[in-house]
Order: C-alpha cells, then structure tokens, then sequence
C-alpha cells in the first residue's frame, strides 16, 4: 500500500505577484505551508506585512516587496530582488490582474491600456525576467491566474477578457518552448470566488469581519448558476497553485484548470425553482 503523496515545496522560493490578498494571498499561504519560502510582490503595503508575519509564523522565510505591477520596471525589479534575496527562484504565481464593468462602447483607450498593463503586461515582465532564474535552478514552474471570462464572451469586461484569453494562450506556447528547460506553466480559470476586491475591500487590510454578508437573493442566484451551489473560497486556488507547483504535478504542463464549481461545464444551464437544470428561459 502506497503512502499518501504529500505536496513538499522544501527548499524552493515563490514569487508571488499580487500576493497580498485573496488568491495571490491563499497561495502564498499554501506554498508556504508546503515549505517553499516567498516573496510577494503587493501596492498595499499592509498586507505586505501581514502576509510575510504569516509566512514567518510557519517557519518559512518572506520578502514583502511594495509596487505596482502596471510599471514594468516594478515587476522585473521585484523578480530580480527575489532572486537575490534567496538565491533562486523557482516559482511564479502570475496572480495580479483586475478589472470593472464598463461597456466597450464607453472605453478610452487610457482604460484599455490600465486593463492590458494590469493584466497581461505585467505578467509577461514577470515571466520573462524569471526565465533565466529557472533555467539556472534547472527548471521551474509558472501558474497563471487566468478566469473562465477568457473561454466564453464577457459583456462588460471585453479588454480583460481578452487579455485573460491572451494569457492563456501564452500558457500553451510557452509549456512547448520551455519544456526543454525543465520549466512547467499552467493556469487556474477561477470565476466567481470570495476575494477582497469582490466584497469591496480594495484598500487597507484585508479584513473579513467587515465584508457584507450576501443577501438571500444573490445566494440564491449563485446556486442556481454555480453547479458547486455556492461561490469559490480564495484557498481552494491556492491549493491547486501548491499542486500545479510541486513534483506531484511533473507530468502536467501547458494546461489551463477551471476551478469555478462545475460554471464553464454548465454552459449557461441554470437551475431551475424544483432543481431541474433547464436552459433559460425555461425555468419552471
């Protein structure tokens, strides 16, 4: 009887950008918690703080690193200061990214440019001042923090959809160009998933107790459109994240993982008042 594989990160450093709340967050957690040691890069400087106490407090080593991923120089800066710090780098966690609702039609070209610096550039700075690190440490791995959004038409989100699908094409190719090196990429698709950019929290620290509780009516509309019955919680990303980075997952490169409870498979099916799953608008 074979023992039960553990995800043991020992001796490897994460950079994590965006890691100083929700996803980014969790996943420094859980890299951290399999014994990798971490750098987050973050534009709050609190939860800077509060991510290295956390890190610190497993035993693990952590670099807070205070920037804006919109400025390039910023995120090559941050994976040079990684690198240093500890020696080596061997994981990225492409995490940053955001976005608001506005209609195409109403877009300057300024606000196509913050989504696209935001959410693509800044992982491309990131990714390819890492390269050289990994292929020194004799390969690496790369997790992308994509959506569902960059699979299926996005209303409302049209620049940040694309730049998702972008990225997640990048994935692939990247997986083919840097297999030689020993270096893995994949990405994680969340959709909607409890983080402190969805309850409002964007500034500050990240603080749970004053999230506002959803009301019954948007419970109720996340149960009918997430098979999971309920939204995604930030550590279930940062879990796979852990995975994704570790020897358990050394035969998986160049995949794009959704971890939305069963949205993207669902299609648009809707359950309906007696728990049939219809297609709107049939909803009897």
């Amino acid at each position: 009887m074979m023992d039960r594989p553990e995800i043991d990160l020992t001796g490897k450093v994460a950079l994590i950008t965006g890691g100083g709340g929700g996803i980014g967050r969790a996943s420094a957690l859980a890299l951290a918690a399999a014994g990798a040691d971490i750098a987050i890069i973050e534009v709050i400087p609190e939860r800077c703080d509060e991510v290295v106490a956390q890190v610190e407090a497993m035993g693990r080593r952590a670099l807070a690193i205070s920037g804006n991923v919109m400025e390039s120089d910023v995120v090559r800066g941050a994976v040079e200061a990684t690198a240093s710090h500890f020696g080596r780098l061997d994981i990225l966690v492409n995490n940053a990214g955001g976005v608001t609702w506005r209609a195409f039609s109403d877009l300057a070209e300024k606000n196509w440019r913050r989504h696209i610096d935001l959410n693509l550039i800044s992982n491309l700075a990131a990714t390819s001042s890492a390269i050289p690190h990994m292929i020194a440490a004799g390969g690496g791995a790369i997790v992308n923090v994509t959506s569902i959004e960059a699979s299926r038409a996005a209303p409302g989100y049209a620049v940040y959809a694309a730049c998702k699908a972008g990225i997640n094409n990048l994935t692939r190719t990247l997986a083919v160009e840097l297999s030689e090196h020993g270096i893995r990429v994949n990405s994680i698709a969340p959709d909607f998933t409890l983080t402190p950019g969805v309850q409002g929290n964007f500034t500050g620290p990240v603080d749970e107790s004053k999230w506002p509780l959803k009301s019954g009516e948007t419970n109720e509309v996340l149960r009918r459109r997430i098979p999971a019955g309920r939204p995604g919680i930030d550590t279930e990303c940062g879990n796979l994240v852990a995975f994704l980075s570790s020897s358990l997952a050394s035969y998986i490169t160049g995949t794009i993982i959704p971890v939305d409870g069963g949205t993207w498979a669902s299609g648009g099916w809707i359950r309906s008042d007696s728990g049939k799953w219809v297609l709107p608008p049939e909803m009897s």
